[in-house]
This record gives C-alpha cells, sequence and structure tokens, in this order.
C-alpha cells in the first residue's frame, strides 16, 4: 500500500494534450474473459494500473501464462490448462474480480470453484445475489462457506450448465458479465433479459465474438448466447476509459483551462457531453479525441440522476459535484446506482463547498433507496471558492474529485491513500503534471518535513 502524498498548488489552467488509457472496467474482464479457452489472447491499450495487477496475479494464480509490456500497453494471456481452481483467501477483497472467476471457470473445469469474497471501494454493499441467482439457473451450485477470514464461494456444476431464459432484476453490470462468461459453454442457448449494456459489455462482447461465441445483443435489454465448443486466438484492443476521458474533462473546465483527450470516445459520453452543456462547459469532439474548455461562467440549475448505460455514468457523479460547485445556482444530483457514495462530500464542504444531502429521492423518479434512509440525493449550491486542505482518499473516484477540488482550490492541498487513485488512474501525477497542473508525488514523512519547515503565514 503506497505510503506517498500528492502536494497540489490549486488556482493554474491545465492546458495541454493527454491520452486517457485503456478502460479499467474492461480490461479486467477481458483477461477473465480470456480463461474460457486454452488460446493465446494479445490485448492492447491495457492500462499500467494497479487493478491490472491484481487480475493478472488472479490469473496466473489459476495457471495463466501472461507476459506484460507496460510501457507497450500489450498484454498477452494463455491458459493451456487450469492448475488449480482455488483463488486464495489473500484475494479477498481485493476487487470485484474473483466472483466473474466462477462463470470463466465453471464451464471448464469438473472441480468445484472457490473464490473469496468481492471487494472494491467502499461506497455502498454490492451484493452478489444476482450473479448466483443467474448461475444456479444455468444448473450450478453457489454455496457461501466461512473461512478463517471473510469467507469464500464454492461453485460446481455437476451436471453441467445448461441455456435458459435469465430475466435480472436490475440491469446490473457484474451479474450479466458473469453471466455471459457462464453461457458461452453451457449446452443450448441462453438469454438474458434486463440486462446491462454498457460499452465495456459489449466490448466485453465483441471479444468473445473473435474469441469463438455468438452473442446477439437486441435493442430491448436482451441478450442471446449460443454453445461455443470451438476457439480461436484473439488480438484485441481495450476501449479508452470514459470514466478517466471525463475526468481530465471537468478538470479542464474547473480550472478554467483547456485540454484535448486523446482517445475519447463521442459515443460513450453522450450523456455527460449532453450535462456537460447545460451546465456551460465547453467541448469539441475531434478526429483523435475531445477537447474540453471553459468558456465562461457555468450555469447551476441541473438535475442530474445517475443510471445505468445509457443514463449518467456513477462514476462521472463525483467530480461533477466538485464543477457544480463553481457553478452559479443551485443543482440536484441524485443517486440510483450506489447507495452509499456521498461519503466524499464532508470533505468537500470543509473545503468551502455548500452541499445539503438527503435521504429522499431528489428526482423525477423514485430510486430502490428510497425507503432505506440512506443519503443518497444532493443539493450543491455555487459558485464557493475552494480552498486546500489535507484529505485522505476513501475510494477511487472519491479521490479523482478531491484531485479536482484541490486543483480548483487557490492554495495548497495535501492527498494520501494514493492506493485508491492507482487503482484506477494511469500515471496520473505525470498526465496533471504535463497539463502545468502544480503537483508532487512524494513520501509523506518527506510533505511533512517541508510543511514543518515552512514559516506561518
Amino acid at each position: 500500500m503506497s505510503k506517498e502524498i500528492l502536494k497540489i498548488t490549486g488556482g493554474t489552467p491545465l492546458k495541454g494534450t493527454v491520452r486517457a488509457a485503456g478502460a479499467k472496467n474492461a480490461a479486467t474482464k477481458l483477461l477473465v474473459a480470456s480463461l474460457l479457452s486454452d488460446k493465446k489472447c494479445v490485448f492492447f491499450n491495457v492500462p499500467n494500473i494497479q487493478e491490472i495487477e491484481i487480475t493478472v496475479d488472479l490469473c496466473q494464480e489459476i495457471g495463466s501464462e501472461i507476459s506484460w509490456d507496460r510501457d507497450g500497453g500489450v498484454l498477452e494471456i494463455q491458459t493451456k490448462e487450469l492448475k488449480t481452481s482455488y483463488i486464495p483467501q489473500r484475494f479477498s477483497g481485493a476487487n470485484r474480480i474473483p466472483i466473474l472467476m466462477i462463470g470463466a471457470l465453471l464451464g471448464r473445469s469438473d472441480e468445484a470453484i472457490i473464490v473469496p469474497t468481492a471487494g472494491g471501494c467502499k461506497i455502498g454493499p454490492r451484493p452478489i445475489d444476482f450473479h448466483i441467482a443467474a448461475l444456479e439457473e444455468l444448473g450450478a451450485l453457489v454455496e457461501h462457506r466461512e473461512m478463517r477470514r471473510e469467507g469464500a464461494y464454492f461453485a460446481q456444476a455437476p451436471h453441467g450448465l445448461k441455456g435458459t431464459v435469465i430475466h435480472l432484476p436490475f440491469p446490473s453490470i457484474g451479474a450479466t458479465e458473469n453471466t455471459i462468461l457462464a453461457a458461452v459453454r453451457a449446452r443450448g442457448t441462453t438469454v438474458i433479459k434486463n440486462a446491462a449494456i454498457e460499452p465495456e459489455i459489449i466490448d466485453l462482447i465483441l471479444f468473445l465474438q473473435k474469441l469463438g461465441a455468438i452473442i446477439l445483443v437486441d435493442v430491448d435489454r436482451t441478450i442471446r448466447i449460443e454453445e461455443t465448443k470451438v476457439f480461436q486466438e484473439v488480438q484485441h484492443t481495450v476501449i479508452t476509459d470514459r470514466v478517466e476521458a471525463a475526468s481530465f474533462g471537468m478538470a479542464a473546465i474547473s480550472t478554467q483551462g483547456r485540454v484535448l483527450v486523446e482517445g475519447a470516445q463521442h459515443a460513450h459520453m453522450i450523456s455527460f457531453l449532453n450535462t456537460l452543456r447545460k451546465l456551460g462547459g465547453g467541448f469539441e469532439v475531434k478526429q483523435n479525441g475531445i477537447e474540453f474548455f471553459y468558456q465562461g461562467p457555468l450555469r447551476g440549475g441541473l438535475h442530474v440522476e445517475t443510471d445505468v448505460h445509457p443514463g449518467f455514468l456513477t462514476d462521472w457523479q463525483q467530480p461533477f459535484v466538485v464543477l457544480l460547485t463553481q457553478a452559479k445556482g443551485s443543482s440536484i444530483i441524485h443517486e440510483t446506482i450506489y447507495e452509499n457514495r456521498f461519503g466524499y462530500s464532508k470533505t468537500l464542504k470543509e473545503m468551502g463547498a455548500d452541499i445539503e444531502l438527503f435521504t429522499h429521492c431528489l428526482g423525477g423518479k423514485t430510486c430502490r433507496f428510497s425507503s432505506q434512509d440512506c443519503a443518497h440525493s444532493v443539493i450543491v449550491k455555487g459558485p464557493t471558492p475552494l480552498r486546500g486542505a489535507e484529505i485522505q482518499v476513501p475510494d477511487l473516484r472519491a479521490g479523482f474529485a478531491y484531485v479536482l477540488a484541490a486543483l480548483t482550490a487557490e492554495d495548497d492541498s495535501v492527498i494520501s491513500g494514493l492506493h485508491y487513485l492507482d487503482r484506477g488512474y494511469e500515471n496520473l501525477t505525470g498526465k496533471l503534471q504535463s497539463l502545468g497542473a502544480q503537483v508532487e508525488r512524494t513520501a509523506s514523512e518527506k510533505i511533512k518535513s517541508s510543511l514543518a519547515s515552512t514559516p506561518a503565514s
């Protein structure tokens, strides 16, 4: 775990060009999907981030042979045979990838698949009930057992997997991915209704089609998967990270600068760009990406609800709240995906933001958290000047919201807990520095020493 700290002096407009990396939420799932076959798979545009490191370790644990050119973004993986179907407890809570191992391995191993409990950022419970129910409908037996630490899931398909019609209660990304992976080797045809259709899932489907699968996506959130028996070698380029692209876009506008985000894909960011335009933020879609720029005072009065794709992505929400603190007027954000995703607002309020939390659904629709007494709506008033602070990052996306707030503030901020940022942002410090940001990453002891030696003003 990193003991380094970011020291950021805000108030500098970001200007220049930066390239968004491959999508974390696509690349990790693609590595797991490669386990379905014994063929070599070559991935391009793979981000050099901690989440990939963890997933590589998971795959190597069960027998994958992997070669990763971190600087070139190229990763080769081949799992000729499974040396084990047990994922050790040391991976418990590392990320959400282990649970997807069940879907990928059930059709390839007669042994019980044993994976630790799911992890990831602490932004609210992430129950896997939808995963388990779908896998059981395909013929799997899934059981949770207590172990020395947090427990593990035991899964097997004693009579093999058989295709069926599965209706997901909610278009969960993870449950859709797990069901697709299991269905590829299931006998017959599997139909998933009310499936998630995020760009990362479409990217997974495109990869699986190259691998040999026959998969159809209908317009009504229905995905059909036919049994696959013959697999092929694959070369596949990971889609650009739409969260990172939007993050740098918001950083450009919040600091009143201009940044071209190379690789940003227009089709994956429609709802974000629409909302940004309503706010008064400038952007121009170019051949090689999207250029974001400040074009005058930002206008509040927005009402934003996070939603499944093609709605406003929940991972855009946190930095967008920071952007709203610089807009004139009051705006509402209603979080409908995770019930505990506004915990970061307390620190923003300490930095000068005017934010109020509500347990009611402040939106055009009532969401599944309406009666759960959790703060899942906020009103943001602006513009308010932000001041620097000493900040501990609680999770990945809140972490970038704090970075954005520090870049917008007029004085110094010190940010710790960088391991969360390392999970999803490739070379964040270097990219910010290339845009002119006054940011330094160094050991915590060095920063504390320099702060202690600075005379009081």
